[in-house]
């Protein structure tokens, strides 16, 4: 919860405002200072249902999945993973970076990289990566682990509903310059804008590109 807002919060607006039906999956549930407390996780789940309106997406699913112990068993993230992709049928699926600075992220791409398989049941046309702020940008500069966008969505005219949307995680937020503070997500959306000529964008590694039928 709040991965959703860091990495794709302006585009699965502008899938909003075009009329698109938006699904998102929040894996686990959250874990601090590597402890459970079911006060915590209902705080979130909140904050996390008042992200989704302020976005405006219709569907928020919780797999209540263990927070930092997703790369334990594949099949555990796996079998769920496939239960949704065939109650949603996505046509377009957004993930977090393999090379996230983060054990469960990196498990959860694993995970979504089966469960989307081409020859799966569901024909899933697009599949795009996105960065999350204070775990994309804080792997190491190895070249397997690299972000390398190849697509951008403009945000300029939803920015201000990315931000809006992550104030609602008020216990995840930061002071600048953490990178998950408003003014290091509105930054990053400003410098992501100047890679494609526009005032401010999200940016994606294209997985599977779509086909034609």
């Amino acid at each position: 919860m709040d991965d959703e807002v860091l990495g794709c919060g302006g585009t699965i607006a502008r899938h909003v405002d075009r009329g698109d039906e938006v699904t998102v999956c929040f894996m686990a549930n959250r874990a601090y200072d590597h402890e459970y407390r079911d006060d915590w996780i209902a705080r979130e789940e909140a904050a996390a249902e008042r992200a989704r309106e302020v976005l405006g997406y219709q569907r928020a699913i919780y797999l209540r999945l263990p927070d930092e112990q997703l790369d334990r068993s594949q099949i555990a993230l796996i079998t769920p993973l496939e239960a949704v992709i065939a109650d949603v049928r996505p046509e377009v699926v957004y993930q977090n970076h393999r090379g996230d600075n983060h054990q469960d992220h990196r498990a959860v791409f694993d995970a979504v990289r089966v469960a989307c398989r081409p020859h799966g049941s569901v024909p899933i046309r697009c599949l795009r990566v996105y960065e999350t702020l204070s775990s994309t940008d804080q792997s190491p500069q190895l070249s397997e682990w690299l972000f390398q966008p190849t697509y951008w969505v403009d945000i300029a005219d939803v920015l201000q509903r990315k931000l809006d949307a992550l104030a609602c995680y008020e216990v995840e937020g930061r002071d600048f310059p953490h990178p998950r503070s408003i003014e290091g997500v509105r930054i990053q959306a400003k410098r992501r804008g100047m890679d494609c000529a526009v005032e401010a964008a999200e940016a994606f590694m294209t997985l599977r590109d779509g086909w034609w039928r």
